[in-house]
């Protein structure tokens, strides 16, 4: 039973290589089709510019750049890419920071259950383990696309914002320069910005790597010491992934939007991730025991986890909700404008509140029962929501401050999501077959086979 080994079919390989050809053929055509639109938009999207730097104008008229100056670029260094091209830019960080989330989720989970002392889990850790294989390329995948994309997608980068005296010079934005270029000067190279990006992903892989290590020795060597070492190592890594995600849901996702800050936004992009992560989990594991593998997982294990899943979804909508709130009662100009800029636009209003359906009241609703939580057809229902549905979160975070009012969901959002589904995939099972599907020797098999709820 504990010496089970996933086998990576050819059968299995071409499905991915399938979804990930059907991703690039719909990207092309998206593409295609975006560019063939024209500029038919050009005007709604001046009006909502004029509306939405009339509204950031009365909390401080000399310190907002012009949102007409974004649209129609600074002189002398960069001008806006073309919408299509944007739009492009946009998708290819949305995915990135999305499976970046579910590759470091994957190392989260693990560390928890050392953390924790948990037993119930033993048997379905290799999956997770398999989902942090994904970090590297994430890192380098990321790091690569931010020199490509950061013109248009992260405005603080324009030199010309820290040019006082000019037209074009940001007093917000300049008071927040330090965060990126810190110890350089203003406007130069974001030298602490992309430090901490790497910083970020050689922390995580470096723990990744010294855990999986143990994790792997332990089958071979059996006893106490490489869980207690992997224990020890889990114990300092949650402490510096709480640093390490809050920092990097500013610097990633947050600074898209560089006039508008939460308080709350480290929590929410993690309830994101983690919620996410848990649904990718659940959805490998009742497919490999559908496989006929993970003969040790039965519906008490898939209990839990479909606790954890339904308690954090309403987590993530506690969280959602209370940064709502505390914007909507305050109504201060600088911050309701990102809501404004998300409910007020017919392109953002219906995926707005699909968002919240798709993240809260279908998992609620769908999960509620004890019983909807052990049976494997219903979660496999509520995961694939899950799991789009948080992208659609995550594209709500980044498209309409990258886009504006030119943001569109169609062919090229499907096709770039599925590209790099098919690469997380396509890791995450080759890693998987390099070890025992199931760690034989671990300390709290034994209390996992017996695990009853």
């Amino acid at each position: 039973m504990t010496e089970e080994r996933y086998e990576f079919t050819a059968g299995a390989k071409k499905k991915i290589f399938i979804l990930g050809a059907v991703g690039i053929v719909l990207l092309i055509i998206g593409v295609f089709m975006a560019k063939s639109g024209g500029h038919a938009e050009e005007a709604g999207h001046a009006l909502n510019t004029i509306e939405e730097t009339s509204l950031l104008a009365s909390a401080d008229e000399n310190t907002i750049v012009s949102n007409s100056e974004e649209a129609h670029g600074e002189e002398g260094e960069h001008h806006e890419s073309a919408p299509w091209l944007k739009r492009i830019f946009s998708n290819l960080w949305i995915n990135n920071v999305y499976f970046t989330g579910l590759a470091i989720i994957g190392l989260f989970f693990i560390t928890i259950q050392y953390a924790s002392q948990a037993g119930w889990s033993a048997g379905m850790k290799r999956i997770p383990l398999a989902m942090a294989s994904y970090l590297p390329l994430a890192g380098i995948i990321m790091l690569v696309s931010w020199f490509a994309v950061k013109a248009d997608v992260f405005h603080w980068t324009h030199s010309t914002l820290y040019a006082e005296g000019t037209d074009t010079f940001d007093k917000i934005i300049n008071g927040k320069a330090g965060l990126w270029y810190w110890p350089l000067a203003k406007g130069s190279f974001p030298i602490f910005y992309v430090a901490r990006m790497v910083i970020f992903f050689g922390l995580w892989y470096w723990f990744f790597k010294l855990i999986k290590d143990h994790m792997l020795a332990e089958d071979l060597e059996g006893g106490f010491d490489h869980w207690k070492k992997a224990r020890s190592l889990s114990a300092i890594f949650l402490v510096i992934f709480a640093v390490t995600s809050s920092v990097s849901a500013w610097d990633w996702v947050m600074s898209v939007d560089p006039h508008w800050f939460s308080t709350m936004f480290g929590w929410y992009m993690f309830a994101s991730w983690w919620v996410n992560g848990l649904a990718f989990i659940t959805i490998v594991v009742v497919m490999l025991k559908q496989k006929g593998y993970l003969k040790v997982v039965n519906s008490n294990h898939l209990h839990d986890i479909g606790k954890f899943i339904f308690g954090f979804s309403i987590f993530w909508a506690y969280i959602w909700f209370s940064q709502f709130l505390l914007i909507y009662y305050a109504n201060i100009p600088e911050e309701v404008v990102y809501f404004i800029e998300r409910i007020s636009s017919s392109n953002y209003a219906w995926i707005f509140y699909t968002n919240i359906i798709l993240n809260f009241v279908l998992p609620f609703l769908l999960l509620m029962t004890r019983d909807a939580k052990r049976h494997m057809s219903i979660l496999m229902v509520v995961c694939p929501i899950i799991i789009v549905g948080h992208w659609v979160d995550f594209y709500l975070m980044i498209t309409p401050g990258v886009m504006k009012t030119d943001g569109a969901f169609g062919l090229i959002e499907i096709g770039m999501f599925m590209v790099f589904l098919a690469l997380f995939i396509y890791v995450m099972l080759h890693n998987l077959t390099k070890s025992l599907l199931v760690a034989k020797n671990h300390p709290m098999l034994e209390e996992s086979l017996h695990h009853h709820i």
